[in-house]
């Protein structure tokens, strides 16, 4: 771990799901924590659970057992405003599908998030600003997500999650929409912020390209962590 501050601590997390007249356990038994600064992979096939564990860190679902405590509140007790206002203040998402608002410019998708959390003008577009400037975006910032190529999408994404600044970044197979190029040039710009800005990223990923890049790798299998190792990288 980067140091010594623990802002997510997973212990005995199983999670089901209602399947037919029974259930599905996704996550069984789950015990993991992460630093601050970390640059984590959750890595295994379909089905392993790892997008289950990133919807619980990410308070988009709870436990069905055990506890998940992350950036000091427990998940489980969270209620849906709670919940929405530490995933608003604190957390960021990237997806596969990038999710912009195509009737939206690109500066517009990246300001959404600080709209919603009232941070006045001037402000704002100081950290949009900001953000597009570190993903290599700031000569597309009237254009519509319709004028951009895959890689430029993803990397509005990527300015759009990081604009607030989170404590904590979860990225669900960020690279699956694009070629090898885009894949890479994406992973270095977020590699750059964890380092610049010290946050956390957690990917869940099966992607080799990914796995090349991140310093701990966590493997699920079938609900359960097979293994957890730290890659040393200067």
């Amino acid at each position: 771990m980067m140091d010594n501050e623990i802002i997510i601590k997973i212990e005995g997390l199983r999670k089901h799901f209602p399947m037919g007249a029974g259930k599905f356990t996704a996550l069984n038994g789950i015990d993991l924590t992460f630093g601050k600064g970390e640059f984590a992979g959750i890595i295994g096939p379909s089905g392993s659970g790892k997008t289950t564990l990133l919807n619980i860190i990410g308070t988009l679902d709870a436990p069905s057992e055990g506890s998940a405590i992350i950036l000091g509140q427990s998940v489980g007790s969270l209620s849906p405003l709670a919940s929405a206002t530490l995933r608003k203040s604190k957390l960021g998402f990237i997806f596969q599908t990038y999710n912009l608002f195509p009737v939206y410019t690109v500066f517009e998708n990246v300001e959404f998030p600080l709209l919603l959390q009232g941070v006045e003008t001037s402000r704002r577009k100081q950290m949009v600003l900001d953000a597009l400037e570190w993903v290599g975006l700031t000569d597309k910032i009237k254009s519509k997500p319709a004028q951009l190529s895959g890689g430029e999408s993803q990397r509005v994404a990527i300015a759009r999650a990081m604009v607030k600044r989170p404590a904590i970044v979860l990225a669900d197979e960020p690279t699956a929409n694009l070629d090898a190029a885009n894949s890479h040039h994406i992973l270095q710009t977020m590699e750059k912020l964890n380092r610049e800005l010290n946050t956390t990223f957690i990917f869940a990923t099966h992607d080799d390209k990914v796995i090349g890049y991140i310093r701990r790798k966590i493997y699920l299998l079938d609900g359960k962590v097979a293994k957890d190792e730290i890659i040393n990288k200067n």
